[in-house]
């Protein structure tokens, strides 16, 4: 997650500092970089990562305005089948059950909404700035087929104070703009230790946020229910909200409880980071989501923020993403993946990193964290310097057969 004034941003190694603290567009690292903040040394990730989480998206419609993809709109089939114009990935098979670099071929693969309706993977980004979604002349639905705001859905975003008004004009035009170009619009995000209303929020006031939410937005594909749980953040109501529940996570129980009542057609997505990258993280999130599965949650996917995935190998990735996958026994979502280095880095990782996520079964949806080079959260990840591409996004939009920039 981005903070509210861009900063200018220290690696600090064998540090773990909070992803997303504070407020949004700016500061803030991860542990994914420094230390595991569960303790356990890091893992196979390669050389220290400047990021770590925010989040990610998914749900939608058809892609209105965007051809034919191997990502959007592509009609599942045993095993996975690329959609009528995509190219195989990397090499990957089109055929039934066939191998592409990476995993299993399954780009065109679907999740079920908890209302029962599925929607096509997915391939998409940000706001831009405070809340911009068309940017630079260029129209942000030609490259991407899904939109998570990057501050504005936040709750201290909207109200200041739970017992205030609710300020929703930002929120209203990026959702507005999802509904005209029939792109997926995901909410990020519903419960975090940061960026929260002042004071301690009663369950009332909770449960009138969720409710408020769902009623202005009902077409939300995706939501982040409860972003970076334990150790990372912790809001200061999980007493009010959790009171009356079982387990060791009350309150991200009844929190799911809420949004499944008040959005039931949503995906519901349990988001952090690191948990792709660090062994002991990814089993301590793992045990969250078994515990909140065994209480009642009615969660829907994982969310993997993949901040720190930076030169971590094809190899390793997807062992880990299998991992997750079997582990939580649930679909996956790729919330904030981004990558701030020199373009051929950038390039290079791109290349080891989305073949996996494209070619995997379990991963549904995949969301990049930024696109306009110098508004994004990590200096040097965006895709696009002004209006000229950067290697990564020509190489991206040409996967999905999508236009490139300025185009």
């Amino acid at each position: 997650m981005r903070r509210s004034s861009i900063q200018s941003i220290t690696l600090v190694i064998g540090l773990g500092l909070s992803a997303c603290n504070g407020t949004d567009n700016g500061g803030g690292l991860s542990d994914a970089g420094g230390s595991s903040s569960l303790g356990g040394s890091a893992g196979s990730a390669g050389s220290p990562s400047i990021g770590g989480g925010v989040q990610v998206a998914s749900g939608g419609a058809t892609i209105g305005t965007l051809p034919a993809t191997s990502v959007v709109g592509g009609s599942p089939s045993a095993g996975g089948t690329v959609a009528t114009g995509g190219a195989p990935q990397n090499g990957g098979a089109t055929a039934a059950g066939g191998k592409a670099t990476g995993g299993t071929s399954q780009v065109g693969s679907s999740v079920t909404t908890g209302g029962g309706s599925s929607l096509p993977k997915f391939v998409g980004n940000i706001t831009t700035g405070n809340g911009s979604v068309d940017t630079g002349g260029m129209k942000y639905n030609k490259y991407w087929n899904q939109i998570t705001p990057e501050n504005a859905g936040k709750w201290g975003s909207v109200q200041g104070s739970a017992s205030g008004s609710f300020n929703w004009g930002t929120l209203d035009n990026i959702y507005a703009y999802t509904q005209t170009n029939s792109i997926i619009f995901k909410q990020h995000v519903f419960v975090w230790g940061s960026q929260q209303p002042s004071g301690t929020p009663t369950l009332a006031q909770i449960e009138n946020w969720i409710k408020s939410f769902c009623t202005r937005f009902p077409n939300t594909k995706v939501i982040d229910v409860v972003n970076e749980p334990p150790p990372h953040t912790t809001p200061n109501y999980t007493a009010n909200l959790g009171a009356g529940e079982g387990g060791s996570w009350p309150w991200i129980t009844k929190a799911f409880k809420l949004a499944r009542q008040y959005c039931p057609n949503a995906i519901l997505v349990l988001n952090d980071y690191n948990n792709i990258e660090y062994a002991d993280q990814e089993t301590h999130f793992m045990d969250i989501v078994k515990d909140i599965k065994a209480n009642g949650a009615p969660i829907d996917a994982v969310g993997c923020q993949a901040h720190g995935l930076k030169n971590m190998s094809t190899a390793t990735l997807q062992a880990n993403i299998d991992k997750m996958a079997t582990g939580t026994g649930l679909p996956i979502y790729i919330t904030e993946y981004d990558i701030g280095d020199t373009d051929q880095n950038q390039l290079t990782n791109f290349k080891n990193h989305f073949p996996v996520f494209l070619n995997t079964a379990a991963i549904k949806g995949i969301t990049v964290w930024g696109w306009i080079n110098g508004s994004t959260w990590i200096s040097n990840s965006g895709l696009v310097s002004g209006t000229s591409p950067r290697p990564a996004m020509t190489w991206l939009m040409g996967q999905l057969n999508r236009p490139v920039p300025p185009n």
